[in-house]
């Protein structure tokens, strides 16, 4: 029988996790949780996505199967988690002892809220953990998670947001991890339609593009987001890590939060509109590099 105290802290290979969700995210974050000795469930719309995962978790036929302390939610936002989970599957989540709820998605303070509010009656405590680094960091383990939560539950789940995060910061209470997310978007797009100008330019220019992405790495425009996307910028290989039509739906997030807020955010606006027009050409699902095919024709259009 543990104590209370004990039953707070989800350290390695002392809870049960379940995780929704095996994308480019969240199939290596699940392979992570269970190299540190948690006891995995996995579900996951396409059952063969999920089969791969036989061996190292239980893999649950439905939502409703699964039986953790602790679910995570990798999907690309919480509307999708809502469908998957009708009061049916959350009163089956509550009588199999869960008591944590992860959203890992970018999404808004608002539908986090909502959403704390709705599993509260089910004594479920929701955090949200928006999550950045990519697909490379979800592969390496060394995401940053900007989390919003009660400290106390913070503590409880330090060990396992450890597991697939080397940064992980409590950014206050909950809804404070997705408000953090969003101010993290902004630089992300922002920093992806720079570098496409700058390439575009240095092309029309006669200058050597590789030449330039290693001058930018070596000085003051280094950054993460030019470590990770120049191969794909050189290359115009746009199978996707995030998506653009991700990146429009986070910066539409951000647009609405300044709103509420008063924040006026010119840049970003001019970069949502750069995402709209990239969405509406059909390119939504590939990179977010895919921005930079807009700089390359009057029409915007791949050569």
């Amino acid at each position: 029988m543990t104590s209370a105290a004990e039953s707070r802290t989800l350290g390695a290979g002392a809870g049960r996790v379940a995780l929704i969700g095996l994308g480019p995210m969240g199939a290596p974050i699940a392979r992570h949780v269970a190299e540190h000795g948690y006891a995995l469930e996995v579900w996951n719309r396409t059952a063969a996505t999920a089969q791969e995962f036989q061996g190292i978790a239980k893999v649950a036929a439905n939502p409703a199967d699964l039986a953790a302390d602790v679910v995570i939610s990798a999907l690309p936002d919480i509307d999708q988690l809502t469908d998957l989970t009708p009061s049916r599957v959350l009163e089956e989540w509550a009588r199999n002892g869960t008591r944590y709820l992860v959203v890992l998605s970018t999404t808004s303070p608002e539908k986090v809220h909502s959403l704390s509010a709705r599993m509260a009656s089910y004594g479920i405590r929701v955090l949200d953990a928006p999550m950045s680094g990519g697909d490379a960091g979800a592969r390496a383990g060394t995401l940053s998670l900007m989390v919003g939560a009660d400290p106390e539950d913070f503590a409880a789940l330090r060990p396992l947001f450890g597991t697939f995060a080397s940064t992980v910061q409590n950014m206050g209470p909950t809804g404070a991890g997705s408000a953090a997310k969003l101010c993290n978007q902004i630089v992300v797009a922002g920093t992806l339609v720079a570098l496409a100008e700058s390439l575009d330019l240095a092309r029309r220019a006669g200058l050597s593009q590789e030449k330039l992405v290693e001058v930018l790495r070596g000085g003051l425009a280094g950054s993460a987001v030019l470590e990770l996307k120049a191969g794909k910028l050189l290359r115009r290989d746009y199978e996707p890590g995030g998506s653009a039509v991700n990146q429009l739906k986070d910066l539409r997030y951000a647009l609405s939060l300044g709103n509420r807020l008063g924040a006026e955010l010119p840049v970003t606006r001019e970069t949502a509109s750069l995402f709209e027009t990239a969405v509406a050409l059909g390119l939504g699902h590939k990179d977010h590099s895919v921005v930079q095919e807009l700089f390359r024709s009057k029409r915007g259009e791949p050569e």
